[in-house]
C-alpha cells in the first residue's frame, strides 16, 4: 500500500510543520509548501507515489475553484465592480506587460514572455486574506482593495488557461479557434444561466427537503464534478467547470450550506496541492542559485508592489492605502502553479525557468506574512523619503470636488464611514447636529456625496485633511476606523491641532484602550467588551435585576476601563444570589391548533394547581392583556407570559406544542 503509506507520511509531516507555524501565527499554506520541500524527491525522498499525490492535488484544485465560485456572489461583485474590474485589470495588465517586456529583452520569444507575465501577475488569495484576517485588517481600505484585485485575478486565471494553447502556437487557425472558444463560452454562459435560474435551485430544494446531510453532500459534489467533466469534454478546463459549478450554486439559497460541507474536503485536498508544489522544488538548484533567486524575489517585490500601488492610485485612493495594497499583493500565488503546469505542457516554460519560477514563488509566499507585518513601517519610510526629497506634497483631498463649508464650526468630525461611522452620521442627522465625514474609499464618498451627505475623500493621518474640515473649530470628533496604527497617528494629529476637542475612539480590543487614552483620547470604546456589556445587560434584565442597579453596574464597568472583564473570576461584591428574584418568567406562543388548553376558560384549566404555573399576561395580536381574568380564553397564536419553576415551564411547553 505505497499510496496509503505516502499519505500517512505527508499528513504526519504536515501536522508537525503546520503546528509549529501556527504557534508562530503563520499561514498553514507555508507549512504545506515546506512539507513538500522536506519530503519530496529533492528533499528526504520519502514519497514514492508522486503521480498519485498529484492526482489528489488536482482534486484539490477543482474543489478550490468550486468554493471560490460559491463564495463569489454576483451581487458582491457588482458592489465593488470598479475596484474589481478596473483596478484588477490595471494590476494584471500592467504586470503582464512589464514582466513580459523584461523577459522578452532577456532574449526570449514573445509567447514565452506573455506567459511568464501571466504567471507573475497572479497573487495568493489564500495567504493574503488569511494574513489580513489574523491581523484584524480585513475591513481596512488596503484590505478591501487587495480583496477586489484578488477576485479579478481568480476570474482572469480561467481565460489565461484557455488562451495559453493559442499563445503556444498549438492552433493552426487562430481565428477559427477564437470563434470556437467564443461559441463554447457562450454555451457555458447559457448553461450557467439556465442551471442557476431554473434547474439547480429546484434540485437543491428537493434534496434539502429530505433532511439528509449525506444526500446533500453527494449532490453538491456530483454537481461540481459533473460540470467540471462537461467543460473538459467540450475542450475547456476542469478548473473552469468547477468554478462555473460554484457560481451556479452561489445563486441558490443553499450556497452557504454547500460551502460549509465542502470546506473540510477542500482544506484536505488543497493541502495535497500545496505539498505537491513544494515537492517540485529542486533543493540542489535552489541552494546553488540562492543569490540569483533572492535578487529575483526582490525585483518581483518591487515590480508587483509598484504596479498594484499604481493601479489603486489611478482609482484615486490615497498614497498610503495604495502602497499597503501593493505590498500585500507582491507574491506569486497558488493559481500561478496551476497555470505553470499548462505552460510546461505546451513548452512555454523550460525546466530551468520553471525551477526559478518555483523558487521565487515559494520564497515570496513564505515572506508574505512578514512583508504585510512590516508594511506600515515600509509605507511610512516611502512617504518620508518622498517628503524629504521635496516632491510636491500629495494632498489626499484630491478627490474633494467641493470645498467644505467655510463657516463650519461647533460641529462633529466623523473619521471613517463604516458601520459605526454611518450609524453615527444618521444619529447626528436625526439630532440636527452639524457634522462632516472623512473617508478613504472613493466609491463610498461618491455615493454618499450624491445623497447630500457632508463627506470628503481623504486620509485623516494627513494633518492637511484635518485642517480642511476645520478641526480647530470642531466640538467633538470620533475615530471609527479599524487600523490601530492609523488610529494612533490620527489622535496625535488631532491633539497637535486641538487640546480641548472631545475625542471618542472606537477600537477592536480592550488591550488597546490604555495606549489610546494616553495618546489623548477622551473615551475609548472597545467593540470586544461593549458586546459583552450588551449581552450582560440582557441577562441581568432576564434575572429581573432592578434597572437602576444595572445602569450603575454598567457605568462602573466602563469607568474602571473594563477591569471587571480583564481580571480573574471572583465572587461578586455588589450583587449576591439571594438578592436576585427567585422566580422564573417566560413567554410562550400557542402555536398548536389542537392542544387541550385552547378554547377553555382559565378557571377550568386550573394551571396553578395542575401544572405549577401562573399566567401573568396574554398578548393577542397587537394587544396586551395585562389583567388576566378567570374567564379569559386562550386562543391559537396567543403569546402567554407565565411564571413558574424552570422544570414546570419546560413540562408545560411540551404540552402546548
Amino acid at each position: 500500500m505505497p499510496l496509503l503509506q505516502d499519505i500517512l507520511i505527508l499528513l504526519g509531516f504536515s501536522v508537525v510543520i503546520v503546528f509549529v507555524l501556527q504557534r508562530l501565527k503563520l499561514p498553514s499554506i507555508i507549512g504545506f509548501l515546506l512539507t513538500g520541500v522536506v519530503i519530496g524527491p529533492y528533499g528526504l525522498s520519502l514519497i514514492k507515489a508522486v503521480e498519485q499525490v498529484e492526482i489528489l492535488s488536482e482534486v484539490g484544485v477543482i474543489l478550490l475553484l468550486f468554493v471560490i465560485g460559491m463564495e463569489l456572489s454576483i451581487k458582491q461583485l457588482v458592489s465593488i465592480k470598479k475596484t474589481v474590474f478596473i483596478g484588477g485589470f490595471l494590476q494584471v495588465g500592467l504586470t503582464v506587460g512589464v514582466a513580459g517586456l523584461v523577459y522578452y529583452f532577456l532574449g526570449n520569444s514573445w509567447n514565452e514572455s506573455v506567459f511568464v507575465g501571466f504567471l507573475f501577475s497572479l497573487s495568493s488569495t489564500a495567504i493574503v486574506l488569511k494574513t489580513l484576517q489574523d491581523r484584524q485588517e480585513i475591513s481596512a481600505p488596503h484590505a478591501r482593495n487587495a480583496l477586489a484585485i484578488l477576485i479579478f485575478q481568480d476570474i482572469i486565471v480561467v481565460p489565461m488557461m484557455l488562451v495559453t494553447p493559442m499563445i503556444a502556437g498549438e492552433s493552426s487557425n487562430v481565428v477559427t479557434d477564437i470563434l470556437l472558444l467564443l461559441v463554447k463560452s457562450a454555451f457555458v454562459v447559457v448553461l450557467t444561466y439556465i442551471s442557476a435560474r431554473y434547474v439547480v435551485p429546484r434540485l437543491m430544494h428537493a434534496v434539502a427537503k429530505t433532511n439528509s446531510k449525506e444526500l446533500f453532500l453527494l449532490v453538491t459534489i456530483t454537481l461540481c464534478f459533473a460540470i467540471a467533466f462537461l467543460t473538459a469534454e467540450i475542450g475547456l478546463s476542469l478548473a473552469l467547470g468547477a468554478f462555473i459549478a460554484g457560481l451556479i450554486i452561489s445563486e441558490s439559497e443553499y450556497s452557504h450550506q454547500a460551502t460549509s460541507i465542502i470546506l473540510p474536503f477542500r482544506e484536505l485536498f488543497t493541502s495535497f496541492f500545496f505539498v505537491s508544489v513544494g515537492m517540485l522544488l529542486d533543493l540542489g538548484f535552489f541552494l546553488s542559485n540562492i543569490p540569483i533567486i533572492l535578487l529575483l524575489v526582490f525585483i518581483v517585490l518591487l515590480l508587483k508592489s509598484s504596479v498594484a500601488a499604481i493601479a489603486v492610485a489611478i482609482l484615486k485612493y490615497p498614497t498610503k492605502p495604495a502602497i499597503l495594497t501593493g505590498l500585500a499583493l507582491f507574491q506569486v500565488g497558488e493559481f500561478a502553479f496551476i497555470l505553470s503546469k499548462i505552460g510546461i505542457r505546451y513548452h512555454l516554460l523550460t525546466p530551468q525557468t520553471n525551477q526559478y519560477f518555483l523558487s521565487v514563488s515559494i520564497v515570496s509566499m513564505i515572506l508574505t506574512p512578514f512583508v504585510i507585518m512590516f508594511s506600515e513601517t515600509i509605507s511610512d519610510k516611502v512617504l518620508g523619503v518622498k517628503k524629504r526629497l521635496g516632491l510636491k506634497r500629495e494632498l489626499d483631498s484630491s478627490g474633494i470636488e467641493e470645498m467644505v463649508e467655510p463657516n463650519l464650526e461647533n460641529h462633529l468630525v466623523i473619521i471613517g464611514y463604516g458601520i459605526n461611522g454611518s450609524n453615527l452620521a444618521k444619529a447626528a442627522t436625526a439630532s440636527n447636529i452639524p457634522f462632516i465625514v472623512i473617508e478613504t474609499n472613493p466609491e463610498i464618498v461618491k455615493r454618499e456625496k450624491a445623497k447630500g451627505l457632508p463627506i470628503i475623500f481623504g486620509d485623516a493621518t494627513n494633518d492637511h485633511i484635518l485642517e480642511t474640515v476645520h478641526l480647530s473649530r470642531a466640538r467633538a470628533a470620533v475615530i471609527a476606523i479599524s487600523g490601530n496604527t492609523d488610529t494612533q497617528k490620527i489622535i496625535k494629529n488631532i491633539r497637535a491641532i486641538s487640546d480641548s476637542l472631545y475625542l471618542v475612539v472606537r477600537t477592536r480590543y480592550v488591550k488597546e484602550t490604555s495606549e489610546l487614552l494616553a495618546l489623548g483620547a477622551d473615551e475609548v470604546i472597545p467593540e470586544e467588551f461593549e458586546t459583552s456589556i450588551q449581552i450582560f445587560e440582557h441577562i441581568l434584565h432576564n434575572f429581573l435585576v432592578p434597572e437602576g442597579d444595572i445602569v450603575q453596574l454598567i457605568h462602573k464597568v466602563r469607568a474602571d476601563n473594563y477591569q471587571l472583564f480583564k481580571g480573574e473570576l471572583k465572587g461578586p461584591k455588589t450583587y449576591r444570589t439571594n438578592e436576585l428574584a427567585d422566580f422564573n418568567i417566560k413567554s410562550l406562543r400557542m402555536r398548536s391548533d389542537s392542544n387541550k388548553f385552547l378554547g377553555k376558560p382559565l378557571r377550568e384549566l386550573d394551571l396553578r394547581a395542575r401544572y405549577g404555573i401562573n399566567i401573568l399576561a396574554i398578548k393577542r395580536k397587537d394587544k396586551l392583556l395585562e389583567s388576566v381574568q378567570p374567564d379569559e380564553i386562550i386562543k391559537q397564536g396567543d403569546i402567554i407570559y407565565i411564571q413558574g419553576d424552570q422544570s414546570k415551564v419546560e413540562e408545560f411547553y411540551k404540552l402546548i406544542n
